[in-house]
């Protein structure tokens, strides 16, 4: 089956039609119509889906709905989707009973924490309570992007498992490929300003670049939730290669600070610090530097 002509080619008409639009202040139109014909099919093409999310932003009144049936929270058949939405309810509800009997979880347990245990629980990586251990790196990659998923969904629940479903895709899609995401910044970085990379590579700073904040929690605690939202369409939707771009374009945007720092350290603690102005700009700068390098997705016929 095609993918509508809204969605599949480049149409001059439809660019001068984007063009006036996004001029007199109502971007994105022709996309919000295009995803809502999409969102029509039964069952829902999930490829549609995910290369919808790859070209635009997703409405922000679609986003939550579209991220579910990307991570398979949601069936592509939307008769079923009350259903199944009742057992994804269930299922926490009875866990966390669970956890509130061992005494892991009690009335006053943050939500993340609350989520942390509940993953625990369904991974078989729940501590003894008889051996208290520290949270490790993972457990705090995870709690990093539950406390950004929360700012950006009101019901537990639904956060829950959205935290959930996007760790689990991250690491079994992406996760042969996160060890390598440090030298395609290289590379990028290399192409589209090398005096800075020379520079953080004289100061040694550019083997001490937050890349875990970066590349395993996807700039949760680091990019303002409005923002990070947009980074996420595109990971959830398939690109692990986005982050890459996301960080060059901080890199860029700060070169005159980066420049004039020296030490590693400095360097470190203003990436995993930055401001939080301007972050828009930024994410918007890094998709299309993304587009540029890597092209933009096409729905296959």
């Amino acid at each position: 089956m095609r993918l509508r002509p809204e969605i599949m080619a480049e149409d001059p008409q439809r660019n001068f039609r984007s063009a006036y639009y996004e001029k007199v202040g109502f971007r994105g139109v022709e996309e919000k119509k295009s995803l809502e014909i999409v969102l029509k099919d039964n069952p829902l093409d999930v490829e549609k889906l995910s290369t919808f999310s790859q070209r635009f932003p997703l409405p922000s009144m679609y986003r939550i709905h579209v991220w579910k049936v990307l991570l398979g929270i949601l069936p592509p058949h939307s008769d079923s989707h009350a259903l199944v939405s009742r057992y994804r309810l269930q299922q926490f509800d009875d866990i966390s009973v669970a956890l509130t009997a061992m005494r892991f979880v009690h009335a006053s347990t943050p939500p993340t924490e609350l989520y942390l245990r509940v993953f625990q629980l369904e991974n078989q990586r729940l501590p003894r309570r008889s051996e208290p251990r520290p949270k490790d790196e993972e457990d705090e990659d995870f709690l990093a992007i539950a406390r950004a998923m929360e700012e950006i969904v009101d019901d537990p629940v639904d956060c829950y498992w959205l935290v959930r479903c996007f760790v689990n895709q991250f690491k079994h899609k992406f996760g042969d490929s996160i060890p390598h995401l440090p030298k395609s910044l290289e590379h990028f970085l290399s192409q589209e300003d090398v005096c800075l990379l020379a520079h953080l590579k004289a100061c040694g700073a550019l083997k001490a670049l937050p890349y875990r904040l970066w590349f395993r929690r996807c700039f949760a605690g680091c990019l303002p939730e409005s923002s990070l939202q947009r980074v996420w369409d595109k990971v959830i939707s398939g690109s692990c290669k986005i982050l890459v771009f996301v960080a060059v374009e901080i890199l860029l945007s700060y070169k005159i600070l980066l420049m004039g720092t020296s030490h590693p350290d400095g360097v470190y603690n203003f990436l995993s610090n930055m401001p939080q102005e301007n972050t828009d700009a930024i994410v918007t700068k890094a998709i299309d530097l993304w587009h540029k390098h890597c092209g933009t997705p096409m729905h296959s016929v």
